[in-house]
């Protein structure tokens, strides 16, 4: 029976159901642990635990969940070889790795949000769980959220539809192609690069949120998933075709013109989005240096960066795409972006791919 928490006598009920959790480690002590960390705050329930990927797999062919607690290092299959089937099996769940192997700038961290986690925490020393971690745990958990309601997909897909005004596409080649990225947008990103032909030969620049010991281990993966040449930007290098540069987790990745061609220019001033690096700069920038031949892309993430900049964009008549609610894990910063009517196009990530192919093909 699922472990359910219920809330104090005259407390009055949260607003909406509990978030259905499936928490999947091979170890029981940490079974245990998390589930009475969360198992006991009204805004979970608990609907099984289980020793592997097998059993998760069982499990989910019969029930529904909204979030999948997944470790990496189990017995027999391991968490990230079975996440891509996790996440078919489970209709829409979202999974949070938690684990030791997702420590900061490790390896298996960015290549599980590349193949779809909405996001990692790092499982602490056996002993040393404590009321931080409970907090941290609890905190992602909330903010990933429910999943996806199949029996109202429909309806908010036509809500969605007519709540968000588009503005007109440009059939200008693309010059230059800025993508912003955060929570859920690693592997957002993956379907987008993955779209793309070889021939597209704009340069790409990314900025993800992430911090600064993850992004050579991020641009190797963007380089694997893209087929592209792929470094973390440096002041002064140049903007080159069928390059891709990342922006350095301590810095904004921006562009300006010197020596005749456009380049990366590093700034570190604060943005209103907080972020260290912001979608904002980057927008901007590539705005005033291409103009209406550069073209921004904002995928899922949480807050509303990237909506400046899509302004900037927007003023010189830069068609800026955003992924559309139903393929986002947050649909905060695309959400932004369409709600403010700067959006040129609203895609799921493959079909933004597709776009961008189309538009280089017609301009060429």
């Amino acid at each position: 029976m699922p472990h359910r928490a219920h809330s104090a006598v005259g407390a009055r009920a949260p607003a909406k159901r509990p978030i259905r959790l499936l928490i999947v480690d091979d170890s029981a002590v940490a079974r245990a642990v998390f589930t009475r960390m969360v198992g006991d705050r009204p805004e979970f329930e608990i609907a099984a635990t289980v020793p592997s990927a097998s059993a998760a797999m069982v499990f989910l062919a019969s029930q529904r969940v909204d979030i999948i607690l997944l470790d990496i290092e189990m017995p027999g299959q391991d968490g990230l070889s079975a996440l891509p089937d996790l996440i078919l099996a489970s209709r829409g769940a979202r999974v949070l790795i938690v684990s030791s192997s997702a420590e900061q700038g490790a390896e298996a961290t960015i290549r599980a949000l590349t193949l779809g986690a909405a996001d990692t925490l790092a499982k602490p020393s056996a002993g040393t769980f404590g009321a931080r971690f409970s907090d941290v745990l609890a905190q992602k958990l909330i903010r990933i959220g429910h999943a996806p309601d199949e029996s109202a997909s429909a309806d908010r897909q036509r809500e969605q539809s007519h709540s968000v005004t588009l503005r007109g596409l440009s059939d200008n080649r693309v010059a230059c192609l800025a993508i912003g990225a955060s929570t859920g947008g690693l592997h957002a990103l993956s379907d987008l690069l993955r779209g793309l032909p070889a021939s597209f030969g704009a340069p790409i620049l990314i900025t993800q949120h992430l911090p600064p010991s993850f992004m050579t281990i991020f641009a190797g993966q963007v380089q694997e998933m893209s087929g592209r040449a792929t470094s973390v930007a440096r002041p002064g290098v140049p903007l080159a075709r069928g390059r891709v540069l990342v922006a350095p987790g301590e810095g904004h990745l921006c562009v300006e013109l010197g020596g005749g061609m456009p380049r990366v220019r590093i700034t570190n001033e604060r943005v209103e989005s907080g972020c260290l690096p912001s979608v904002d700069p980057m927008l901007a920038s590539v705005a005033e240096v291409f103009g209406a031949s550069g073209v921004g892309v904002v995928l899922s993430g949480m807050g509303r960066d990237g909506l400046r900049g899509a302004e900037r964009m927007a003023s010189v008549d830069a068609d800026v795409f955003v992924q559309d609610r139903e393929s986002s894990v947050v649909w905060g910063m695309p959400g932004a972006v369409a709600a403010a009517g700067l959006a040129s196009a609203m895609l799921p990530p493959f079909q933004i791919a597709d776009l961008l192919s189309r538009r280089d093909r017609v301009a060429a």
